[in-house]
C-alpha cells in the first residue's frame, strides 16, 4: 500500500513556497499509506528533475521552485526492494522518444520477472516489481496513449500509476487501486491523492474553493496537458487470477457480482488480520450498515 500524490497548476496561481507548503501537507496526509520512502519528480526548466528520500513524507525537505507547473509524488510502503536502496523508490525516470519521464505507481505487481525474461528486457539493479512499467513504455519507443496501453495490458496486478514528461504532460492509468482527482477550475488546478480521505484531510486548512471531482475508472487513461485540457483513452484490464482489491463499478462487468463480493470480502478480512484486527472486524462493521467499500477505506485509513 503506497501513495501516489500531487498538482497541476495550468494558470500559474500558486507560488513556489505555495506550492510547497500545500504538497508538504499532502504528502504528510499520505504518510497513512507508506512512511518507508517518499519523493516528488518535477520540470524545472526543460530539466526532469527528481527528489526522493527512504525517509517518511514529512522528513523529505521539499522545495519546489516558483515556475513549476506540475508535482507528482509518491509515498511508499516498501513490499519489494529494500527502501534503504534509494534507486528502488519512487519516482523511477525512463525515456521514451526521445524524452524523459518520471513513473510512480500504488500496488503490487507479479509478472515482472516473468515479462523481463519473456521480452528480454534488460537487466537492471532496480529490485521493485514497479520499474517493469517503465522498461515496457520505454520497449515502445514513446510515451503515448498507445505506449501506456501496451504497459497496462501487460502487467498483472494492482495499480495506479501517474507520469510526468518533460514536456508537463502528466498522465495516469487507472487499474483497480484508488485515486481522486480534484480540479480547482477557478484557480486552474488539479490536485491528487489515492483516496478522496486523504485529499479532504489536506484541504482542511486551505482556502481553494470548492473541488469539482474528476471521474477516473478501472481502464481509463488520462492526460492532462501543459493548458490543463484533459484527454482521454482506455485499456482492457484482465484480471486473470488476480481479483481486484476495490469494488468499482467498472469491474463489476468482468465478474459475476456475487463471486467478485465473496471474493472482495475475503481479501478485506486477509487485510484487517494483517493490520492486527480480529476475525469479526469486517463481520462487525457490515453488520452495522456499513458497505465492503467502506470497510476498504476505513482498513486504508488505519480507522
Amino acid at each position: 500500500m503506497c501513495c501516489l500524490f500531487g498538482m497541476i497548476d495550468y494558470h500559474g496561481s500558486f507560488t513556489g513556497r505555495q506550492k510547497t507548503r500545500l504538497l508538504s501537507i499532502l504528502a504528510a496526509e499520505c504518510e497513512a499509506r507508506g512512511t518507508d520512502a517518499a519523493g516528488v519528480a518535477y520540470c524545472a526548466g526543460s530539466s526532469l528533475r527528481v527528489y526522493k528520500r527512504p525517509v517518511p513524507a514529512h522528513a523529505l525537505r521539499l522545495r519546489i521552485p516558483d515556475h513549476v507547473p506540475v508535482v507528482l509524488g509518491h509515498t511508499r510502503m516498501t513490499t519489494q526492494g529494500s527502501q534503504k536502496k534509494n534507486y528502488n523508490n519512487h519516482p523511477f525516470l525512463g525515456t521514451a522518444g526521445g524524452r524523459r519521464f518520471a513513473l510512480a505507481h500504488n500496488g503490487v505487481l507479479h509478472n515482472d520477472r516473468k515479462l523481463r525474461r519473456s521480452l528480454n528486457l534488460p537487466p537492471t539493479k532496480i529490485e521493485t516489481d514497479s520499474y517493469i512499467a517503465v522498461q515496457l513504455i520505454e520497449q515502445q519507443k514513446a510515451l503515448d496513449f498507445s505506449g501506456l496501453k501496451y504497459m497496462a495490458e501487460q502487467v498483472e496486478g494492482s495499480f495506479a500509476f501517474t507520469l510526468l514528461d518533460e514536456a508537463n504532460n502528466w498522465y495516469l492509468v487507472k487499474g483497480d487501486n484508488p485515486l481522486c482527482l480534484y480540479q480547482f477550475p477557478r484557480l486552474g488546478v488539479y490536485l491528487y491523492a489515492s483516496t478522496e480521505e486523504i485529499l479532504r484531510r489536506a484541504l482542511q486548512t486551505q482556502r481553494l474553493g470548492r473541488p469539482k471531482k474528476i471521474q477516473v475508472d478501472c481502464g481509463d487513461i488520462l492526460k492532462i496537458s501543459p493548458d490543463g485540457m484533459i484527454h482521454r483513452s482506455t485499456f482492457e484490464m484482465d484480471f486473470g487470477n488476480w481479483t481486484p482489491l476495490l469494488y468499482e463499478p467498472s469491474v463489476r462487468r468482468s465478474h459475476s457480482p456475487g463471486a467478485l463480493e465473496r471474493e472482495y470480502r475475503r481479501q478485506l478480512e486477509a487485510l484487517a488480520r494483517w493490520y492486527g484486527y480480529d476475525s469479526g472486524y469486517v463481520d462487525d462493521l457490515l453488520n452495522r450498515g456499513f458497505t465492503l467499500d467502506d470497510v476498504a477505506e476505513f482498513l486504508y485509513e488505519g480507522k
